[in-house]
């Protein structure tokens, strides 16, 4: 079949490396992709905001299968533009997608489905909300309610970093998604990530994670969309992946299907793993970035399958299996990022033949400037790198890394710091 994807990033890159490899494919079009998309897929231009010019390109190129990347489109309600014209489609409807498009509706489900997850207050104006803060202390958490790319969330350790990040919010910083603020109790404990792939009914569970929020070492300094991933996440025992199916993904499938929306797609759960058990910190509605990227590699069966199968509600006579192999990747950006990253500088990547077995650089934020490789967004590249352990993998991803000319380019040297260090111990 021809296979629709969107998006432009490193989740975009490794889903079309994935899909590319599915005998069953006929033509991949990625809209609008990038220059490492552009490999394993045509590229085209579309406006995906158009839901109108969408529909067209999938008829009149006969797309079986849209594939949305990235949660504003899912959240705009593409999803039920192409459903209403008949075309399959793998995501959510706009309804579903407000588990992450609104973490004020997200808690609420939490409420009535008794869903574990941070106490919580929901603040229209900054008055209130810092009223609140004062009478529950810090350490404590502000986030935007609605979309703000990985950044509209503040882990405050004083009160003055708690009224800070309030009033960013309602001074506009996050745009229309700090328009309402969720102020949440500061959960102790260790996250990760969980993925399941879901058609409404049956929720598969995917694998484990565990990624890098913070832009310095030692998780250190601003929040950013993602500096690094490995996987799999080892604290994340079998028992616990139960558990979690049990009281927190069930539930919610549950509860959405019982409003009339329910979730198909790519249900990703942000946990804490408190000493009462795993509790939700948010959910997103699509694969990680750059969780994606250490997922795929890892994956041994045909995506396109899964994703077809979960379109047409038809998972729960599949299953899906893993390589044994651990997989990590380096998120390298540009200067300023994750404030205001500098573009336009001129990257150099080796060839394929001189890179460590078993890497791929996915491209993130990259674009064409004449016959150079040029930054183009915050994060910019995705060193990734499979091995025996996740040690193993970081090691040849970091030797990958240095092998790109990028003088401007950064990365942080201590991904994974916290599994190595248990690999150590075993």
């Amino acid at each position: 079949m021809n296979v629709l994807l969107i998006g432009s990033g490193g989740r975009e890159h490794a889903l079309a490396a994935k899909l590319a490899a599915s005998p069953l494919l006929k033509t991949l079009f990625c809209a609008p992709g990038n220059p490492g998309i552009a490999d394993v897929a045509q590229c085209v231009v579309l406006d995906v905001t158009d839901h109108g010019k969408v529909v067209d390109f999938c008829r009149i190129n006969g797309i079986g299968l849209v594939v949305v990347g990235p949660e504003a489109p899912l959240v705009d309600g593409l999803a039920d533009s192409l459903k209403s014209a008949g075309i399959p489609v793998f995501g959510p409807s706009a309804a579903a997608a407000q588990l992450e498009g609104s973490k004020a509706f997200t808690k609420a489900l939490c409420d009535r489905m008794d869903i574990p997850t941070a106490a919580y207050g929901r603040f229209n104006n900054a008055p209130k909300a810092k009223n609140h803060v004062r009478q529950q202390g810090a350490p404590i958490v502000i986030k935007a309610d609605g979309l703000a790319a990985g950044k509209g969330v503040t882990v405050a350790m004083t009160l003055e970093e708690a009224f800070a990040a309030i009033e960013d919010c309602f001074e506009g910083a996050f745009g229309d998604a700090g328009a309402e603020v969720v102020v949440e109790e500061f959960l102790e404990g260790e996250e990760a990530s969980f993925f399941c792939i879901c058609d409404g009914e049956t929720a598969l569970p995917l694998t484990t994670a565990q990624d890098h929020k913070r832009v310095g070492e030692g998780d250190t300094g601003p929040n950013t969309g993602g500096m690094g991933a490995y996987s799999p996440a080892s604290i994340m025992s079998d028992a616990l992946i139960e558990q979690t199916m049990e009281t927190i993904i069930r539930p919610t499938m549950r509860g959405m299907a019982e409003q009339g929306m329910p979730f198909t797609g790519i249900l990703y759960a942000g946990l804490m793993l408190t000493e009462s058990g795993p509790k939700l910190i948010e959910y997103n509605v699509r694969f990680g970035d750059p969780e994606c990227q250490v997922i795929m590699p890892r994956l041994k069966d045909d995506l396109l399958v899964l994703m077809k199968a979960a379109a047409d509600g038809v998972l729960s006579s599949m299953g899906v299996h893993w390589r044994d192999e651990a997989a990590a990747t380096v998120v390298m950006c540009a200067p300023g990022y994750p404030a205001s990253a500098k573009k336009g500088s001129v990257i150099a990547l080796p060839k394929s033949i001189d890179l460590p077995d078993g890497v791929t650089i996915y491209h993130a934020g990259t674009a064409t400037m004449g016959d150079d490789l040029v930054a183009n967004g915050g994060r910019v590249l995705n060193v990734t790198a499979t091995g025996k352990t996740v040690t193993a993998a970081l090691e040849t991803a970091y030797q990958a890394v240095d092998l790109i000319k990028w003088p401007e380019g950064f990365c942080r040297r201590d991904i994974g710091w916290r599994e190595i260090a248990r690999e150590k111990e075993e």
